[in-house]
């Protein structure tokens, strides 16, 4: 899993049928203050995340478990949002 930061969303009006209930957003990797820090990549959402949100992402194989669906070819899916990181027992990033 890697933490990432909702940073946009993708409308798709044609895709596979495995994908049709499923919204897109933008993310990118964060580190532990909650700043975007690499490149954007396209996740399935799962929770309800919305923009500006830190969020935990997995990949691959554990996304399209995560779906439901091994057969989907989605390669990652946010499945939890972040309250709080404590990073070496500081607190680093609190949700606002």
């Amino acid at each position: 899993m890697i933490v990432a930061k909702v940073v946009g969303s993708a409308v798709a009006s044609i895709k596979l049928d495995t994908l049709q209930s499923s919204k897109l957003l933008l993310v990118r990797p964060a580190d532990n203050q909650g700043n975007a820090t690499g490149p954007a990549f396209l996740a399935v959402d799962l929770v309800g995340a919305g923009e500006e949100e830190l969020v935990m992402v997995t990949q691959g194989s554990s996304a399209r478990s995560a779906l439901g669906n091994d057969r989907s070819p989605a390669d990652a899916a946010i499945i939890g949002i972040l309250d709080s990181l404590r990073y070496y027992g500081d607190t680093t990033y609190r949700k606002a």
